[in-house]
């Protein structure tokens, strides 16, 4: 009997510092297991705003010791992380750039050359159009379909939706990694998936 492959749902925000490590660390993961990651964009900052919490509510000493954590992540995995100079930004059109980007089976290569240009080149244009539309064009799309299909009815209802069923499924921030029905939350939940992924794949 063939063994159907596993299915994790990774849901992401741009704005989210912990996605960017988790993102790079998710493929690894599902390529040793051979499961398949379904991206699932969302907006963070509505989902947020739905639970009336704000990144800036954290403890000063939490804050303070944000940075230094973030950069041991970026040396243990040997990433070229960055903090940007400008944060948090608006993530809206980003994430509906890559719901356009999914009609050319382009999202993931759209999604790395996304975080590569926030998290590592400090690049904070990525939250309008122009840059945007740069990035769908180095990945052979043309840049004005790419940025009529985002501002579309179709993918900006696609978008509330999706972000109402993370809501309904529980997700309650970024990165969100949702397999069979367990979440998991965070950049340091992968010892957990990977005991996860081992039930489903073993015998």
């Amino acid at each position: 009997m063939t063994q159907i492959p596993p299915r994790i749902r990774f849901y992401w925000d741009i704005g989210s510092t912990n996605t960017y490590f988790a993102f790079h660390l998710l493929t690894t993961l599902a390529a040793k297991y051979g499961a398949t990651i379904d991206y699932v964009p969302f907006n963070l900052g509505f989902v947020f705003r739905h639970h009336n919490y704000a990144l800036t509510d954290e403890p000063r000493a939490k804050m303070a010791n944000r940075k230094a954590d973030l950069m041991r992540w970026a040396n243990k995995y040997d990433l070229p992380f960055a903090i940007p100079s400008e944060f948090p930004i608006k993530t809206s059109r980003a994430l509906r750039g890559a719901l356009a980007m999914r009609r050319s089976g382009l999202e993931e290569a759209y999604m790395a050359k996304l975080f590569t240009a926030y998290w590592e080149n400090n690049d904070a244009s990525i939250r309008d159009y122009p840059t945007l539309s740069k990035i769908a064009e180095s990945l052979g799309v043309d840049g004005r379909a790419f940025c009529e299909l985002a501002e579309s009815d179709a993918v900006r209802s696609e978008l509330i939706d999706i972000t109402q069923e993370a809501l309904d499924e529980g997700v309650f921030g970024a990165p969100a990694m949702v397999l069979e029905d367990e979440i998991y939350w965070g950049k340091d939940r992968f010892d957990f998936i990977e005991d996860h992924l081992v039930s489903l794949t073993s015998g």
